[in-house]
């Protein structure tokens, strides 16, 4: 008889193997990210947090392309935005928000937000993703839209706002912005931004042709328990890592 093998999250001894392994994701995630085309200019950060200084997180450097970016290119900021480890500037918006939800959050590990293009356009919309499909259960009541545009985000004030509406759902839907999501670990932040944004394509496309038919609530809770969990948001990311790493393994330096 068969037996399954389960993939799950590697334990670490210390917090040096950690901070190694979530710079690497983080890494990682920036290369994913660019393949997808979620670059834009000098706009949008994934944020992990330290280890060992929880008060800390790892961010790209501003002005790097996301296809560019390598573990040693990543700088430590600490929570009054100051660069403790790294020679490049911090993205001001960057800090204003993630700090935020860091702080606002201790479970969340790992944010992430980018100005993708169908994100960005369903964002016009101020509106929740539907269960209109299977994948889009996975923020079933686990998302909720920021709808306080006030332009560029570089105070905190707008970002503690921006944190309290996230609350304690996994995904947010910025207004006339973007989406953000967040994680217990990178793999888990960047996974949930892939796939809500083909979901905002998703329902895009379909709302082109016509009213889509929504997937009742009893069903839609059934499949969000069984999709939308951390754990499959880690374990859809894995395939991803390991496609990336392969090609790209130069992220690693």
């Amino acid at each position: 008889m068969s037996t399954v093998t389960y993939l799950r999250p590697e334990v670490f001894e210390n917090a040096e193997a950690e901070r190694k392994h979530r710079k690497e994701r983080l890494a990682g995630a920036f290369r994913i990210f660019a393949k997808f085309g979620f670059s834009e200019g000098v706009a949008g950060h994934i944020t992990v947090r330290d280890p060992e200084y929880t008060d800390h997180f790892w961010v790209n450097p501003y002005g790097k392309h996301f296809s560019e970016i390598t573990v040693s290119n990543l700088i430590l900021v600490n929570d009054r935005g100051e660069i403790v480890e790294g020679e490049k500037s911090l993205n001001g918006a960057a800090f204003a928000i993630h700090s935020e939800i860091h702080k606002a959050r201790p479970d969340v590990i790992a944010a992430a937000h980018a100005h993708s293009l169908y994100g960005k356009t369903w964002s016009t919309f101020g509106r929740l993703l539907d269960p209109i499909t299977q994948d889009a259960c996975q923020f079933y009541k686990d998302h909720a839209v920021f709808n306080d545009y006030t332009g560029v985000v570089y105070e905190t004030d707008e970002g503690k706002r921006i944190a309290q509406t996230l609350g304690q759902y996994k995904a947010l839907i910025l207004q006339s912005h973007g989406l953000l999501t967040v994680g217990q670990s990178v793999d888990s932040a960047a996974w949930w931004f892939i796939t809500m944004e083909r979901l905002c394509q998703s329902q895009i496309l379909a709302e082109s042709v016509q009213k889509p038919i929504l997937i009742d609530e009893e069903s839609a809770l059934i499949a969000a328990e069984q999709t939308g969990t951390e754990y499959e948001g880690w374990l859809s990311f894995q395939p991803l890592w390991n496609k990336i790493v392969k090609e790209e393994p130069d992220l690693l330096l």
